[in-house]
Parts: C-alpha cells; structure tokens; sequence
C-alpha cells in the first residue's frame, strides 16, 4: 500500500466523517442523547427491576424484561453487569435472558438510530422483533433449564417512586427528537424545520426547569454528557472506518456471502455479528456501509439483533455467570432466532 494510496483512504474517512455529522448531530444524535439522559437518571431503574423476581406473575415478568431496555436506557456494555445481577439476585433464568437478549438491541437510541439511518422498517423490526424472540428466548431457556422454587426468591429492590412529570418530559422529548422527521417528510424546508423545531424545544427547557429540582436536571445533564463521551468517540471512529470499508471492501465479496437473503447469508451475518464487538450504536454506519456493498436487508437485521446480544467478551462472562451449558445454549439460540428473524423479514422486503 502507497503512501499515496493510505493517504487517500483517510481523505474518505474523514469525508464520510464530514457528511455524517452534517447530517445527523444536530437533529438525531443530540435529542437522542437527551431522552436517553433523562430515562437514565429520572426513571428509577429499581421500579423495573423488581418485576423479574419469582414471584412475579410470568406473562408480566417476561413483558417487563422484553421492554424494560427502553426504559433503562440499557446499552451492551450494561445488560451484562444489569443480568448478572438480576440473575444472581434470583431472577429466573428465563425473564433474565429475556432481558439480555432484548435490552441492547431496544435501547432508545439504538432505535432511533436504526430508523434514522437505515430506514424506519429496519428500526421497527429490529425492535418488535428484539421483543418477541426474546420472549421465545427465555421462555425455551426456562423450559429447558427452570431451578426448582425453592431455589427461587424474590428480588428486594429499594428505590423511590418516579418522579410525577417524568412521562410528561418523556413524551416531549419524543416530540423533539421525531417532530423534524415529520417536517422534512412533508417536503418542509431545512430553515422551516428549524423554525419550527425551536419553539418545541424551548417549551420543553421551560417545564423541565419548572418541574424538576435542580439537582434532578443536574442528574440528567450528568447522565447526557456521560453518554456522549462514552459513545460518540466510538461512533466516529465506526463512521471513519466505515467508510474506509465502502472504498476497499470488494463488493465480490460481500453480496457472495451476505448478499440476498438465503439462510445461509443470514447464518453468516448472525456468527460475524456474535464474534465482533460493537460499542453502542457503531453496529449501524457499519452495517450501513456493508449494505452499500451489497448485504441483503435480511442479513442486515440478522446482524444488528446478533451483534448487540452477543460478542467474545460477552460469551466468556455469560458462560461464566450461567455455568457453560446453559450459556452455549442461550449463544445458540441467539444465532437461531436472528438467523431465522432476518430471513423472514427478508422475505417481506420486495
């Protein structure tokens, strides 16, 4: 590789880099990052939690732990830490691999910017169907595996009751983040989505600073920034490479083995995804620069609900926490489901 021939290659990192931000900071990543914020620091996680125990009825346990990664703003790097201690706390096996599998790929920003980046039935289906396969998830792993009761107890959890306006903030914060999609579908103009977009904003600082205490919005704007640091690097880092990957991948190669929508091309997108690492929300400019080379729409989603549930690091500590039967089932299961999820939706794609 020449000197020359590098240097252009990160000219088109940076390019990609340039057109990203461009496009979607200010109006994506940035409300995103407010309502992920605000769910981490003003809805109390204790609430949630305490439905995984015991003695919680089944269909009301398994519901909480399939949507509860939305409102625990949960990312990869957290459900493990998040399962082991429901787990351990005695949380039955199958609501907590319910939990494990669907709380990364539910994460409201991993939705959102699904939906914004590779198109909204994408999101959609990464999300509805995160749910319900997480559900068959635990509910096999619980028929396979159930502790006897007596092994059983119930989770103690002490928190405080949510705050009273915390749904009020979360709806508007909704508003915020997919009110300039509406405008721009309805043909609007930049300039008038901005126009548009400030007066919602506004309204929304002026009741979050008439509801909250000063040191719940200090809470939140902590949580915010935490999220920024801890992922915007490495999303940048995903777009650059990203792009790189446009410009060297063979596109030969790429529709060969994840190209249409076979069984096999979602297996295979399945295991890459299990074996790879993706930091929050890198799964995306990746997958999305796979697709400009010819990856199918059903592997696309095979990856993305594979790779938040599994990588290496996640394999060694769920073996570990579960012992190495019941952990190389649930690795199983989950290459299974996202295989067979991508190829089904694949199907519904003309």
């Amino acid at each position: 590789m020449t000197i020359d021939y590098l240097m252009y290659l990160i000219s088109v990192g940076f390019q990609s880099l340039q057109e990203y931000l461009a496009l979607h900071v200010l109006m994506c990543l940035l409300p995103a990052f407010l309502l992920a914020g605000a769910i981490a620091s003003l809805f109390s996680k204790e609430s949630v939690l305490k439905f995984f125990g015991a003695d919680t009825p089944k269909y009301i346990s398994y519901t909480v732990a399939a949507v509860s990664g939305c409102l625990l703003a949960v990312c990869s790097c957290t459900a493990l830490p998040l399962f082991a201690g429901i787990y351990k706390r005695g949380a039955g096996i199958g609501p907590a691999t319910t939990f494990l599998f669907s709380a990364p790929a539910i994460n409201i920003l991993a939705v959102v910017y699904t939906a914004k980046i590779l198109g909204y039935d994408i999101g959609a289906a990464r999300a509805i169907l995160a749910v319900i396969m997480s559900v068959f998830i635990g509910l096999t792993m619980s028929l396979i595996y159930e502790r006897k009761e007596a092994e059983k107890s119930s989770i103690k959890t002490f928190g405080e009751e949510e705050h009273k306006h915390t749904v009020e903030l979360f709806i508007l914060l909704i508003a915020v983040l997919v009110a300039p999609e509406f405008m721009s579908s309805w043909g609007w103009k930049f300039t008038n989505q901005i126009i548009a977009w400030i007066p919602l904003i506004a309204l929304t600082a002026y009741l979050s600073i008439k509801w909250f205490s000063k040191e719940e919005l200090e809470s939140w704007m902590g949580e915010t920034w935490f999220l920024i640091k801890q992922i915007t690097p490495l999303l940048l880092i995903g777009v650059f490479f990203a792009g790189i990957i446009v410009e060297v991948l063979p596109k030969e190669i790429v529709a060969s083995l994840v190209g249409g929508n076979s069984i096999a091309s979602n297996f295979v997108a399945s295991i890459a995804a299990a074996l790879m690492y993706f930091s929050t929300l890198t799964e995306v400019p990746i997958i999305k620069a796979l697709t400009l080379l010819g990856m199918g729409t059903g592997p696309s989603l095979a990856m993305l609900l594979a790779g938040p549930a599994l990588s290496l690091p996640s394999m060694i500590v769920i073996n570990r926490v579960m012992g190495i039967k019941k952990g190389m089932t649930y690795i199983f299961f989950v290459i299974v489901v996202a295989t067979i999820s991508g190829y089904i939706f694949g199907l519904t794609i003309v």
